[in-house]
């Protein structure tokens, strides 16, 4: 597999979203390299993958990724990473390679028991036919994260055409993305939760900004993983690591350092 390897000091993976294109999320990926070294790559569903995951289906197969890069770079552990659809699979990896793990963070991540909402119901059942009509909706749902996260007008249409430009460079698939949506709907991991040992970090954006996973959903997973932290970006909603990376690169390192999470960067596999 291709792996972005970006960046000095303490190991972080961090696992994309329901895209499934690590460009997509390029902008926490630079924020974050300036304190630590940053291990990322495309889900391995994609086109072009020579995936060592084959053997596992469903949700194991990414889990299995995650550890095919650790592996990769000679990483015993790391602080393992996952924004949204990729906040589940980093759950699943935590709850089940927790040696792997030296703490966990998990961002505006569906909560346990998710269930799509029937109009995102209708785009997984027939997502080439309903694309056209999602996208028409995708600026209504972002207007009001987007202008509260990057008031200044020419700032905020600089990254609208850098995300338009990606979509020629790194196309999105609509039926990949919507089997991946099917995969965590009603998922129960509940019992999971119980078993992730890490120091885990909870990041939410505003509650009234975040049309695509309810926040509430996200810090759902307080009460299941032992001593685990919440923090919030403000003036943000769903896309707090790619409209505010640097707060949120500096949410993380600042829970690491608090939770005194230390892992050296040279630490390899035996």
């Amino acid at each position: 597999m291709r792996i972005i390897d970006k960046g000095q000091g303490p190991p972080l993976v961090l696992v994309p979203g329901l895209q499934g294109r690590w460009e997509y999320f390029y902008p926490a990926v630079e924020a974050l390299a300036r304190a630590h070294r940053v291990i990322t790559f495309s889900l391995c569903d994609e086109p072009g993958w020579q995936a060592p995951t084959a053997r596992e289906s469903g949700l194991d197969r990414f889990v299995e990724q995650i550890l095919a890069a650790l592996d990769d770079r000679g990483l015993t552990r790391a602080v393992i990473c996952g924004v949204s659809f990729g906040g589940v699979v980093a759950l699943r990896f935590a709850a089940t390679r927790p040696d792997r793990v030296s703490a966990l963070v998990v961002a505006s991540t569906p909560g346990p028991g998710w269930h799509l909402k029937e109009s995102h119901r209708r785009y997984v059942r027939s997502p080439l036919l309903s694309t056209p009509l999602f996208v028409a909706g995708v600026p209504g749902r972002l207007r009001r994260e987007m202008a509260a996260a990057i008031p200044e007008p020419s700032a905020r249409w600089a990254l609208i055409g850098r995300l338009l430009a990606l979509l020629v460079r790194a196309p999105l698939s609509p039926r990949r993305m919507a089997a991946r949506a099917r995969l965590i709907d009603g998922l129960d991991n509940i019992a999971e939760c119980s078993r992730i040992s890490a120091p885990t970090l909870l990041i939410t954006g505003e509650a009234q900004l975040d049309h695509i996973v309810p926040s509430a959903a996200t810090t759902g997973y307080a009460s299941l993983i032992a001593g685990s932290h919440m923090t919030t970006l403000e003036r943000t909603g769903h896309l707090g690591c790619i409209t505010r990376p640097e707060a949120f690169a500096e949410a993380i390192s600042d829970f690491l350092k608090n939770a005194d999470v230390t892992v050296r960067s040279g630490e390899h596999a035996a």
